[in-house]
C-alpha cells in the first residue's frame, strides 16, 4: 500500500503570472521518455515484480524506497506546471475570447484538455507510454537500466534549466538535479554490491557539478545529496546495507533517514471560470455545502 502525505517535497514559489512556454518545457520532465513518470513506473513495476525479496532484501528495499520518492517527484513536477500556468487567461464572457492566449501557445493541450494544468505527456503533447518501462526480471540488468535512466533524466533536467530562467521551473530543476544525482549514486552502489564492479568510476555523467547551478546549490548545502529515505515506519531499512560510506563526489557521509522529508504546503490552485473549472458556480457551491452538512 502507499501512504499519501498532503505535502510537496519542497516549497515552490507562487508566481503572479505564469509562463506558458516554460510550462511546455517542464512537461518533458513529467511525461517524457526520461521524465518522472518513467522513473516512477520503472521502479514501481520492478518493485511489484521483484523475485526473491527475502534473499535479496536490500536491493528490493532500495528500489521500493526510491519508488516512493518518485511519486513525490511526479507530484512536484505537476504542481510546477500548474503554477507556470497562472494568469495566462482571464475571466470573461465567451465572446471576448478569454482563452485567446492559448491559440498561440506552443502547448495547446494546457488550454484545451486540462484547464491549464499538467498533462501526462511530453513537451510535444505525446502521451506517456508504458513502453518506457524496463522490467526484465534480471536484477543486474534492471539496476543498470535504472542507473542509465537517471543519467538520461539528469541530462534533460540540465537542458530544461538552461531553457528558462523562470524561478518556479528553476526551483524544481535545481532540486531534481540534486535528488536525481543521489539516485544515480544509489544505483551505482547497488550494482557494485551486486557485481563487484565499481560503476561509480563512471560518475559524474554528465560531468557538471550540481554546485554549478544556483538553484541546486542550496539543496546541496542542506545535505540532500547524501540522503535516502525509508518512507515507512519499519520498512525498507535494509537500504542501509547499500547506502553507506561516503558520497563519491563530495566525500560526505551518506545517511539513511527513517521516515519522510519534512515537506512543504500544497499550493492552492485558483478557480478558472473561463475554463469552466471546477465548473461549479456560487449557487452550486451553496447547494453542495448544504448536502455536505446534512449528516454531521
Amino acid at each position: 500500500m502507499m501512504h499519501r502525505i498532503n505535502k510537496l517535497l519542497i516549497e515552490l514559489p507562487v508566481p503572479e503570472h505564469g509562463d506558458m512556454n516554460a510550462a511546455a518545457a517542464v512537461q518533458d520532465l513529467l511525461g517524457g521518455k526520461y521524465g518522472e513518470m518513467s522513473t516512477l513506473n520503472n521502479y514501481m513495476f520492478q518493485s511489484f515484480n521483484f523475485r526473491g525479496k527475502k534473499k535479496f532484501r536490500p536491493f528490493y528495499d532500495l528500489i521500493a524506497s526510491i519508488t516512493a520518492e518518485e511519486f513525490g517527484h511526479v507530484e512536484l513536477v505537476s504542481y510546477t506546471i500548474n503554477l507556470l500556468s497562472r494568469g495566462n487567461t482571464f475571466p470573461g464572457d465567451p465572446d471576448v475570447t478569454p482563452l485567446q492566449n492559448g491559440k498561440d501557445a506552443r502547448y495547446a493541450l494546457h488550454f484545451v484538455s486540462t484547464a491549464q494544468t499538467a498533462y501526462p505527456g511530453d513537451s510535444m503533447g505525446r502521451p506517456w507510454n508504458g513502453e518506457f518501462v524496463t522490467n526484465t526480471g534480471n536484477l543486474a540488468a534492471d539496476l543498470l537500466h535504472n542507473f542509465l535512466l537517471e543519467i538520461g533524466a539528469r541530462t534533460h533536467k540540465m537542458r530544461v534549466y538552461e531553457m528558462t530562467d523562470n524561478p518556479v521551473a528553476r526551483e524544481l530543476t535545481g532540486y531534481l538535479l540534486v535528488r536525481g544525482g543521489t539516485h544515480i549514486i544509489a544505483y551505482a552502489k547497488a550494482l557494485e554490491v551486486l557485481t563487484g564492479v565499481d560503476v561509480g568510476k563512471m560518475l559524474p555523467i554528465p560531468s557538471l557539478d550540481n554546485n554549478k547551478f544556483d538553484y541546486a546549490r542550496k539543496f546541496m548545502e542542506r545535505g540532500l545529496y547524501n540522503v535516502l529515505y525509508t518512507w515507512g515506519e519499519d520498512d525498507y531499512r535494509d537500504i542501509a546495507k547499500i547506502w553507506k560510506g561516503r558520497n563519491p563526489e563530495t566525500g560526505e557521509e551518506l545517511r539513511v533517514i527513517h521516515g519522510t522529508p519534512e515537506g512543504a504546503p500544497i499550493p492552492e490552485l485558483d478557480e478558472l471560470p473561463e475554463q469552466f473549472a471546477p465548473g461549479i458556480d456560487r449557487e452550486d457551491y451553496q447547494r453542495i455545502l448544504k448536502r455536505l452538512m446534512e449528516n454531521l
